[in-house]
């Protein structure tokens, strides 16, 4: 699947999104090494911190499933520039994603960029960060 069709698939699921509060949907698509795609829309809430974005939704289905061989994802929305993953986003994509992973962004009028995923967040907050406990 090239970077076209990744695109198309995060603008159709991008339709799906419920966001009846902020009315800025997103989409999200990731393909996994295997080519096998998870589409995701964010879902929101009247209880604003727990709707969640379009990144997260597709990457919990593919977990869900199983699945952690990642290779690309793209993220679209109806932006001036292309869609920035918020911080959440970024930090569950890092625990998930290989550091060299293509990250497309763009929005409705194929304006794009691509960048790695340590470019995205650099210096993240890693499990080798986390205390070792002691045996």
């Amino acid at each position: 699947m090239d970077q076209n069709q990744l695109f198309e698939k995060a603008k159709e699921i991008r339709e799906r999104a419920y966001t009846p509060y902020s009315k800025f949907p997103v989409g999200a698509a990731l393909l996994t090494k295997s080519g096998k795609v998870y589409q995701g829309c964010n879902i929101e809430n009247a209880a604003y911190p727990v709707s969640l974005c379009a990144e997260r939704v597709a990457i919990f289905k593919a977990i869900s499933d199983g699945v952690t061989d990642f290779a690309e994802m793209a993220v679209v929305a109806d932006t001036g520039r292309p869609v920035s993953p918020c911080g959440s986003c970024r930090q569950v994509m890092s625990e998930f994603f290989d550091k060299k992973m293509p990250i497309h962004i763009g929005n409705l009028e194929d304006d794009r960029k691509t960048m790695s995923m340590e470019e995205l967040l650099p210096f993240s907050f890693e499990s080798a960060d986390l205390p070792v406990e002691d045996e």
